[in-house]
Parts: C-alpha cells; structure tokens; sequence
C-alpha cells in the first residue's frame, strides 16, 4: 500500500482498509501504518464520528450491526423494496405548489422518483443523491443546503447546514431516523441531530418513514420523540405491539401494506 504523509490521507487508507476486510485489528492498523496504537485510536475515533467504521473491542469493523447501519451503499441496498413501498405512500402527500424538504435518508430518497405529476415543486434537501436525482427535472425548483460535506452519508451536515435549513420554511418534511426506542428516534452522528432538528423546526408538517427493521437498531444521540411527528409511515412488518404503543401515545401511525 502507497502511504500518504498527511493525517487525512493515512485515514483514507485506514478507512479502505476496514472497508475491503471488514475488521482489523487495531494492532494490525499500527502495525501497518507505522504509527502507534493511540494515533489509530484518534484515526477510528475521527471515521467513526463520520458514519465510515465502528470502533469494536480490538479493532475497527465497517460491518453492519444493531449500533452501525453501514455506508450510505451499504443502506441503499437494504431493505429496498420496502423503502419503495413507503415512499409511494408518502408520495400521495404530494401536491403542486409545495415546498417539501427531504433529509439525507435513503428511504427518503425515493421520493425523487414519485415527483412526475406532481408538479411544480420546491424541494430543499441536504442529501446530494437527491440533487442529482432532481437536478434536471422539469418543474422541480431544487434548493441545496450548504455545509461540511459528510461522505459517510453523501450529504452535507453540521453547524452551517442546520443554519441553512432554518434560513427556509416548508410545507411538509420527510424523513426517516437510523433506530427507534421507546417511541424516540435515535442516530449515531450529532451532526446528523443538528441538522434534522433544524429541519423538523423548519417545516409545517413533519413525515417520518420507518421500516421495521429501525425498531431493532441502537442510536447513541436522540433526535426527537415520535410524537413530533404528524405521520408515522411503517411497513407491515413492523410489530403489532409497537403500532399499537405507538398510537397509545397519540402518533399517527399509518401502516403501508406489503402489496
């Protein structure tokens, strides 16, 4: 391997690394690189904190687990089809002449596809496979928010994107949430937090789009309770009892079909 003499290009290598194998040892990354243990914890603790890897006991693992959800390839590929089907029902809240928001999720992303008849549009977004997807389509009126650019998740985050996004006001947001526990939506990056908070307090009518398997994963940072949200869009799989807790709290939960 060709070694880079800067801090950001030993961490791209590190990163690919991970990536390729799917766990190391943090020994074997020392070893490796030629720096010490303690510089590879720093390393792992920097990709870590932009949704690249896992730190694990012993090492690093970029495999998909309850407390990490993968890259954004890794979530584009899961759970495809029930993401569709959840975004098709989304889509009927679609109207001409409004302005929707759509955070960085992959189940959101859908959307981009269920947009023809429905416009004109004003769509504001922080996720760039959103802007590609819209950038050329008639009657879409597509606005970016600024920010650190996270490539972890292809979107751009932090401090200056929630700044952005208050800077607008829009008639619904739709958004999806890495885990839900105890009614409460969770994620493992603040600058995923920040932003969505800003975009939730931006936003008129606020949409969530879960499939059941978020019920099952952990998040570190918590976002909000489900009860902030106006409509709750799970699939059929998501388990009765957390449906009917759910409403017990006052949510609107809707429940898309599998066909």
């Amino acid at each position: 391997m060709t070694r880079g003499d800067g801090q950001e290009e030993r961490r791209r290598q590190l990163r690919d690394l991970v990536t390729a194998k799917g766990f190391v040892r943090t020994s074997a990354l020392a070893e490796e690189f030629g720096v010490s243990v303690m510089t590879v914890h720093r390393d792992l603790d920097a990709l870590q904190a932009q949704g690249w890897l896992r730190k694990v006991r012993g090492g690093a693992s970029c495999l998909p687990s309850t407390q990490f959800h993968g890259s954004v390839g890794e979530r584009m590929t899961s759970m495809t089809r029930t993401k569709q089907r959840l975004a098709r029902a989304a889509a009927d809240l679609l109207a001409p002449g409004r302005v929707v928001m759509i955070d960085d999720s992959t189940t959101c992303l859908g959307l981009t596809g269920q947009m023809a008849g429905r416009t004109p549009l004003t769509v504001i977004t922080n996720a760039l496979p959103v802007v590609s997807a819209l950038a050329r389509e008639p009657g879409i009126s597509l606005i970016a928010l600024g920010g650190t650019y996270f490539p972890a998740y292809d979107a751009f985050m932090g401090l200056h994107a929630a700044q952005s996004a208050q800077a607008y006001r829009a008639d619904v947001l739709f958004m999806s949430t890495t885990a839900v526990t105890g009614g409460r939506c969770y994620h493992m990056s603040p600058e995923t937090v920040q932003v969505k908070q800003a975009m939730m307090a931006s936003a008129t009518r606020r949409v969530l789009l879960v499939d059941h398997t978020k019920f099952a994963n952990q998040g570190l940072y918590a976002l909000a309770p489900l009860t902030d949200f106006d409509l709750v869009l799970v699939d059929d799989a998501t388990p009765v009892p957390e449906v009917r807790r759910l409403r017990e709290q006052g949510v609107e939960v809707r429940v898309v079909p599998g066909r």
